[in-house]
């Protein structure tokens, strides 16, 4: 019966992780990110990283969590990588393994001097850095620096529930 429950766990695992695997990382350009952030249907979450930031890759996880908190009120994730282009094949392998559940896309561009301002005019470069938007409200904040929990469920309430673009 133990070896019975100890397969049917592997399996389990094993499935969760090829869903994760399969996901294919599309590229995008800069009018495809603006489209996107502009088109948003739903409280969205923009987050930009790359494998390389120890950073980035502490706080996924965490936004995984409060986006499947309030997946009830809309609220999507959008892991945007800013890796360098011969990290490409390796994103959907490190994702998987990370078991990465947003929607993921590689920007396909190397020129942060104009993809940084198109995200946010104040944006320096520096990751990893997440844009709120919701365009039904006018809700849109940028944050260039690591958010930690509380600062996210903070930020998510406020995306979700204000009528207004704060300064």
């Amino acid at each position: 019966m133990k070896k019975k429950s100890s397969f049917l766990l592997f399996l389990l695992v094993f499935a969760g992780l090829q869903e994760a695997a399969t996901q294919d990382i599309q590229k995008w350009k800069l009018e495809d990110l603006k489209a996107a952030i502009q088109n948003a249907r739903e409280p969205t979450i923009f987050n930009f990283w790359a494998t390389f930031c120890k950073p980035c890759i502490e706080e996924i996880p965490y936004f995984q969590q409060a986006v499947k908190k309030y997946e009830k009120e809309g609220v999507k994730l959008v892991l945007v990588s800013v890796d360098l282009p011969e990290a490409y094949p390796k994103i959907k392998s490190f994702a998987a393994k990370r078991k990465y559940t947003a929607s993921i896309f590689y920007l396909d561009e190397t020129n942060a001097d104009e993809f940084c301002p198109a995200v946010d005019p104040k944006w320096s470069g520096t990751i990893p850095a997440s844009l709120f938007v919701n365009q039904k409200t006018g809700y849109r904040h940028f944050f260039e620096d690591q958010i930690k929990k509380s600062q996210l469920e903070k930020e998510i309430k406020a995306m979700i529930t204000e009528n207004k673009k704060p300064s």
